[in-house]
């Protein structure tokens, strides 16, 4: 959740093309903060929590309804798009076909919590359905929580590439180099989930896995985010920059962060 979180704030001042698609560039500003990304993050991992590792589909997909309705009111501005926000005011939400790169940037608890890559996947696709329930909404979230468990359970990037390659038919042949050029701010699935991919695999550390990410541009906090949440997964995160999340989100956030940390079993440096 941290690499999630740090890339959306990392990555939140250069959205909307507004990035120079370089790596060189100061990773905090006071620009930096925290967007719809990192509310959403929160918003799934409490309602994972609170389902528990063997909760139905159908159970994850009601809890995770109300937990990003309820996250989505307490921060109306955060960045939503527009059908989101319609989404969150609807008496009785249904899914509306997205296939926005939205289901894949909330995803990361999703690729933590659980003891083996099958069910992983089916808690990701729970996650996406309950508004991105376009197949390719649904492709991004299981990739991305796929991801964060072979990273984070010993798999080569190589193995990692593979995986992602036959699974979900996605294309990682091209480099980052190649891709930066043309790129450009979208938010679908499809154009922003092999790019963070990407990123992910050439970075060569959680750092320069975040400012590969950020020298592409587009959708840059939400790519950014995505990239993230897979880096830490593979190469963990340095304490100063745990530090610096955690300074950054707001107490009802840490509290979520805590939750996670505990349910883990994982003692990341506090503030």
């Amino acid at each position: 959740m941290y690499g999630a979180i740090l890339g959306d704030i990392i990555g939140s001042p250069f959205e909307f093309d507004r990035g120079s698609k370089t790596k060189k560039f100061e990773l905090f500003s006071k620009e930096s903060s925290f967007t719809d990304d990192s509310v959403m993050t929160a918003a799934v991992a409490e309602a994972l929590l609170d389902a528990g590792k063997d909760a139905s589909p159908e159970r994850i997909r009601e809890l995770v309804t109300a937990s990003m309705r309820k996250w989505g009111r307490k921060y109306p501005y955060a960045g939503y798009g527009g059908r989101f926000r319609v989404w969150l005011q609807q008496k009785n939400p249904v899914p509306y076909r997205s296939y926005g790169n939205g289901s894949a940037m909330r995803v990361s608890a999703a690729g933590w919590l659980y003891d083996t890559l099958e069910r992983t996947v089916e808690v990701a696709r729970a996650t996406a359905e309950v508004t991105h329930n376009h197949p390719e909404g649904i492709k991004g979230a299981e990739s991305v929580a796929a991801v964060i468990y072979l990273a984070r359970t010993g798999s080569s990037k190589d193995e990692i590439r593979e995986y992602v390659t036959r699974q979900f038919g996605y294309d990682l042949t091209r480099t980052c180099d190649e891709i930066r050029p043309e790129y450009h701010h979208v938010e679908t699935c499809q154009e922003t989930v092999p790019e963070a991919i990407t990123a992910f695999l050439e970075g060569v550390d959680f750092e320069d896995v975040i400012r590969t990410a950020v020298s592409l541009g587009g959708d840059c906090d939400t790519l950014t985010a995505i990239a993230g949440s897979m880096a830490e997964a593979y190469y963990g995160i340095p304490a100063r920059l745990i530090v610096e999340c955690r300074d950054r989100v707001p107490e009802d956030m840490r509290a979520v962060l805590d939750r996670f940390d505990d349910a883990l079993g994982t003692f990341p440096i506090k503030t």
